[in-house]
Protein backbone atom coordinates (compact mmCIF):
# COMPACT_ATOMS: atom_id res chain seq x y z
CA UNK A 1 0.00 0.00 0.00
CA UNK A 2 3.10 2.55 0.87
CA UNK A 3 4.40 1.31 -2.61
CA UNK A 4 1.02 2.25 -4.14
CA UNK A 5 1.11 5.82 -2.41
CA UNK A 6 4.43 6.41 -3.09
CA UNK A 7 4.54 5.64 -6.91
CA UNK A 8 1.16 7.68 -7.30
CA UNK A 9 2.95 10.79 -5.35
CA UNK A 10 5.88 10.27 -8.14
CA UNK A 11 3.14 10.04 -10.83
CA UNK A 12 1.02 13.19 -9.79
CA UNK A 13 4.10 15.70 -8.87
CA UNK A 14 5.11 14.30 -12.53
CA UNK A 15 1.96 15.58 -13.81
CA UNK A 16 2.25 18.58 -11.77
CA UNK A 17 6.05 19.80 -13.48
CA UNK A 18 4.68 18.64 -16.87
CA UNK A 19 1.52 20.64 -16.79
CA UNK A 20 2.88 23.80 -15.22
CA UNK A 21 6.18 24.56 -16.85
CA UNK A 22 5.86 27.04 -19.72
CA UNK A 23 6.08 25.01 -23.18
CA UNK A 24 9.03 26.50 -24.95
CA UNK A 25 8.24 29.63 -27.47
CA UNK A 26 7.82 28.76 -30.95
CA UNK A 27 10.90 29.41 -33.08
CA UNK A 28 10.73 31.50 -35.96
CA UNK A 29 11.02 29.61 -39.56
CA UNK A 30 13.32 30.63 -42.23
CA UNK A 31 10.63 32.82 -44.11
CA UNK A 32 8.72 34.02 -41.57
CA UNK A 33 8.40 38.01 -40.73
CA UNK A 34 10.40 39.78 -37.72
CA UNK A 35 8.05 40.41 -34.87
CA UNK A 36 7.81 43.94 -32.54
CA UNK A 37 10.25 45.00 -35.10
CA UNK A 38 9.42 48.68 -33.86
CA UNK A 39 9.56 47.73 -29.91
CA UNK A 40 11.85 50.14 -28.22
CA UNK A 41 14.99 48.52 -25.94
CA UNK A 42 17.08 50.42 -23.73
CA UNK A 43 21.04 50.16 -25.21
CA UNK A 44 23.97 49.86 -23.25
CA UNK A 45 24.59 53.71 -23.79
CA UNK A 46 21.47 54.93 -22.52
CA UNK A 47 19.64 55.39 -26.08
CA UNK A 48 16.55 53.43 -27.01
CA UNK A 49 16.62 51.30 -30.17
CA UNK A 50 14.46 49.10 -32.43
CA UNK A 51 15.09 46.73 -35.01
CA UNK A 52 13.44 48.92 -37.39
CA UNK A 53 16.28 51.49 -36.09
CA UNK A 54 18.93 49.01 -36.97
CA UNK A 55 18.24 47.82 -40.31
CA UNK A 56 20.82 48.06 -42.83
CA UNK A 57 20.48 48.43 -46.44
CA UNK A 58 21.24 44.74 -47.01
CA UNK A 59 19.65 43.24 -43.94
CA UNK A 60 19.44 43.18 -39.85
CA UNK A 61 21.23 40.79 -38.00
CA UNK A 62 20.30 39.85 -34.28
CA UNK A 63 22.28 38.19 -31.75
CA UNK A 64 20.51 37.23 -28.59
CA UNK A 65 23.97 37.21 -26.14
CA UNK A 66 24.26 37.56 -22.56
CA UNK A 67 27.92 38.66 -20.37
CA UNK A 68 27.61 35.06 -18.08
CA UNK A 69 27.35 31.92 -20.71
CA UNK A 70 30.66 30.50 -21.38
CA UNK A 71 29.70 29.52 -24.73
CA UNK A 72 29.34 33.42 -25.60
CA UNK A 73 32.59 33.63 -24.33
CA UNK A 74 34.08 31.19 -26.43
CA UNK A 75 32.83 32.99 -29.70
CA UNK A 76 33.80 36.43 -28.64
CA UNK A 77 36.91 36.62 -30.69
CA UNK A 78 34.03 36.42 -33.65
CA UNK A 79 32.18 39.11 -32.44
CA UNK A 80 34.16 41.86 -33.72
CA UNK A 81 34.98 40.00 -36.84
CA UNK A 82 31.18 40.00 -37.32
CA UNK A 83 30.31 43.33 -36.62
CA UNK A 84 32.89 44.69 -39.25
CA UNK A 85 31.79 42.38 -42.01
CA UNK A 86 27.93 43.72 -41.66
CA UNK A 87 29.07 47.27 -41.66
CA UNK A 88 30.99 46.50 -44.69
CA UNK A 89 28.22 44.80 -46.27
CA UNK A 90 25.52 47.21 -45.36
CA UNK A 91 24.15 44.61 -42.56
CA UNK A 92 22.78 46.36 -39.33
CA UNK A 93 23.19 44.34 -36.24
CA UNK A 94 22.41 44.32 -32.58
CA UNK A 95 23.21 42.37 -29.90
CA UNK A 96 19.96 41.49 -27.34
CA UNK A 97 20.10 40.61 -23.84
CA UNK A 98 17.12 38.08 -22.70
CA UNK A 99 18.69 36.81 -19.55
CA UNK A 100 15.71 38.46 -17.40
CA UNK A 101 16.34 35.77 -14.27
CA UNK A 102 20.19 36.83 -14.23
CA UNK A 103 19.74 40.68 -14.09
CA UNK A 104 21.48 40.40 -10.87
CA UNK A 105 23.67 37.82 -11.76
CA UNK A 106 25.96 39.48 -14.16
CA UNK A 107 23.73 40.60 -17.08
CA UNK A 108 22.64 43.59 -15.83
CA UNK A 109 22.87 47.10 -17.60
CA UNK A 110 26.32 47.88 -15.77
CA UNK A 111 27.72 44.37 -16.28
CA UNK A 112 26.81 44.72 -20.06
CA UNK A 113 28.39 48.06 -19.99
CA UNK A 114 31.54 46.70 -19.06
CA UNK A 115 31.62 43.40 -20.98
CA UNK A 116 31.34 45.40 -24.25
CA UNK A 117 33.68 47.91 -23.27
CA UNK A 118 36.03 45.08 -23.04
CA UNK A 119 35.14 43.52 -25.73
CA UNK A 120 35.30 46.30 -28.10
CA UNK A 121 31.47 46.53 -29.14
CA UNK A 122 30.67 49.08 -31.78
CA UNK A 123 26.98 47.80 -32.21
CA UNK A 124 24.02 48.14 -29.78
CA UNK A 125 23.63 45.74 -26.84
CA UNK A 126 19.86 45.83 -25.37
CA UNK A 127 18.13 44.60 -22.82
CA UNK A 128 15.25 42.31 -23.93
CA UNK A 129 12.93 43.43 -20.81
CA UNK A 130 10.88 40.32 -19.48
CA UNK A 131 12.72 38.30 -22.37
CA UNK A 132 9.69 39.65 -24.75
CA UNK A 133 11.57 39.68 -28.19
CA UNK A 134 13.40 36.05 -27.21
CA UNK A 135 10.14 34.69 -26.48
CA UNK A 136 8.64 36.16 -30.08
CA UNK A 137 11.74 34.94 -32.48
CA UNK A 138 11.49 31.56 -29.85
CA UNK A 139 15.28 32.32 -29.21
CA UNK A 140 16.31 29.53 -26.72
CA UNK A 141 20.24 30.15 -26.28
CA UNK A 142 22.95 32.44 -26.21
CA UNK A 143 24.28 33.34 -28.84
CA UNK A 144 21.59 32.43 -31.01
CA UNK A 145 21.84 34.29 -34.15
CA UNK A 146 18.98 35.34 -36.61
CA UNK A 147 20.02 37.32 -40.28
CA UNK A 148 16.60 39.09 -41.76
CA UNK A 149 17.08 40.36 -45.22
CA UNK A 150 15.72 44.20 -45.71
CA UNK A 151 12.02 43.10 -45.63
CA UNK A 152 12.70 41.52 -42.38
CA UNK A 153 12.05 38.16 -43.83
CA UNK A 154 14.16 35.75 -41.74
CA UNK A 155 17.04 34.45 -44.05
CA UNK A 156 19.55 32.33 -41.79
CA UNK A 157 18.79 30.83 -38.44
CA UNK A 158 21.13 29.26 -36.04
CA UNK A 159 24.97 29.20 -35.32
CA UNK A 160 27.97 31.46 -35.75
CA UNK A 161 30.25 29.02 -37.02
CA UNK A 162 30.96 25.29 -36.59
CA UNK A 163 33.40 25.46 -33.98
CA UNK A 164 32.89 27.53 -30.77
CA UNK A 165 36.34 27.32 -29.13
CA UNK A 166 38.83 27.55 -31.72
CA UNK A 167 38.45 30.15 -34.33
CA UNK A 168 41.28 28.95 -36.19
CA UNK A 169 39.60 25.36 -36.68
CA UNK A 170 36.20 27.17 -38.40
CA UNK A 171 35.52 24.63 -41.06
CA UNK A 172 31.66 26.53 -41.91
CA UNK A 173 31.47 29.79 -41.17
CA UNK A 174 27.99 29.87 -41.45
CA UNK A 175 27.03 33.11 -40.85
CA UNK A 176 29.78 35.13 -42.53
CA UNK A 177 28.57 32.93 -45.48
CA UNK A 178 25.05 33.81 -45.04
CA UNK A 179 25.62 37.14 -45.00
CA UNK A 180 28.24 37.51 -47.60
CA UNK A 181 25.12 35.79 -49.66
CA UNK A 182 22.37 37.95 -48.52
CA UNK A 183 24.14 41.24 -49.34
CA UNK A 184 25.15 40.03 -52.93
CA UNK A 185 21.65 38.45 -53.29
CA UNK A 186 22.59 34.95 -53.73
CA UNK A 187 20.84 31.58 -52.57
CA UNK A 188 21.79 30.98 -48.69
CA UNK A 189 23.06 27.59 -48.09
CA UNK A 190 22.24 26.36 -45.37
CA UNK A 191 19.95 28.29 -44.25
CA UNK A 192 19.38 26.56 -40.53
CA UNK A 193 21.85 25.57 -38.12
CA UNK A 194 21.80 24.24 -34.77
CA UNK A 195 22.14 26.69 -31.87
CA UNK A 196 24.82 25.73 -29.41
CA UNK A 197 25.18 27.65 -26.06
CA UNK A 198 23.66 27.97 -22.83
CA UNK A 199 19.61 28.18 -22.52
CA UNK A 200 18.52 31.83 -21.95
CA UNK A 201 17.38 32.92 -18.54
CA UNK A 202 14.13 33.65 -18.57
CA UNK A 203 11.24 34.23 -15.44
CA UNK A 204 9.83 31.40 -14.25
Amino acid sequence: MLKNRLSFAALFATFFVAAFTPAPPERLAIGDAAPMTDTEMLDISGDMFSLEDMMGENGLLVVFSCNTCPWVEAWQDRYPVLMARAEELGIGMILVNSNEAYRDQGDGLEDMQAFAAANGYTVPYVIDENHALADAFGATRTPDVFLFDPAFTLAYLGAIDDNARNADAVERPFLLDAMQNLADGEAIDPTVTKSVGCTIKRLS
